[in-house]
């Protein structure tokens, strides 16, 4: 089936995660500046080349911050808003879900979204979790919280509408893979050993072919990426590169979670 009433569905959507990659592994890693300065790059340098790319193609996309970026770098925020971007939720400090009790998941949960809606004026429609994880807790805080869609479960090329505790929701699953993220193949710290940095070109060829491959069966793509990584020189090659491939086809609709899974909705639950 057809998913939109637009054309294939293409989600270009980017986790500024920046210092809380670090911190949420580690509490202790703000002792170390040079490993901070690898998450420093995002809102410094990265988010802004990520941005001039989106910005000469055209594209409105998705962005997921957690509330402690949010809070510390308005500037960023201002300057996605005034490019047509959509802010979602991420999180407050980016910590591991898996690590936490009900009480702080939902302190994360209250936090990071007070701080989106102190900087945008409205509540954020979508969710991310950090490190791709969740508990019932965030099922839960999932309904409770109202989020119109979700992009989260690796377990289909395809969106559908989540059922929670065996109820179903007119949430809207955006589901992705790693193959589809940047952080495989970018992430490189001397912390996380067996990691490699892999050439970029690489990249945009495995990420043309998932995109050729899941156009033709017409269904979906969410893209995954991080300003940290996708935002250096040659990542954001790599980005205009692969809008470039998405671009030569026709009846494709790239823009911003939000608007894509509200238009998928009605469709989903005739569907069903």
């Amino acid at each position: 089936m057809s998913f939109t009433t637009r054309g294939f569905p293409m989600m270009l959507t980017f986790d500024l995660d920046c210092e809380t990659m670090w911190t949420a592994r580690d509490p202790e890693a703000h002792k170390r500046p040079i490993l901070m300065s690898q998450g420093a790059y995002g809102w410094k340098r990265g988010v802004w080349r990520v941005m001039d790319v989106l910005r000469r193609y055209g594209v409105q996309s998705t962005f997921f911050i957690p509330g402690q970026v949010v809070e510390a770098h308005p500037e960023v925020v201002e300057a996605l808003l005034k490019d047509g971007h959509e802010i979602a939720h991420h999180s407050h400090t980016h910590r591991w879900i898996v690590t936490l009790t009900p009480e702080e998941e939902r302190e994360e949960m209250e936090r990071g979204q007070q701080a989106i809606i102190a900087a945008t004026g409205a509540a954020p429609r979508g969710w991310r979790s950090p490190a791709a994880e969740v508990t019932p807790v965030t099922m839960d805080l999932i309904k409770e919280y109202g989020f119109s869609y979700s992009s989260n479960f690796f377990d289909d090329d395809a969106p559908y509408l989540l059922t929670i505790r065996d109820e179903p929701t007119d949430c809207v699953e955006l589901p992705f893979r790693y193959i589809n993220t940047d952080s495989p193949y970018f992430q490189f710290a001397k912390i996380l050993p067996g990691r490699t940095i892999t050439s970029p070109p690489q990249v945009l060829d495995t990420w043309s072919w998932e995109f050729d491959t899941l156009y033709a069966e017409d269904r979906m793509m969410v893209l995954a990426c991080h300003p940290e990584f996708i935002g250096q020189p040659s990542g954001a090659i790599l980005l205009a590169r692969f809008i470039e491939h998405v671009q030569a086809h026709s009846s494709v609709w790239i823009d911003r979670c939000d608007r894509i899974s509200d238009d998928m909705r009605g469709l989903l639950k005739a569907a069903a």
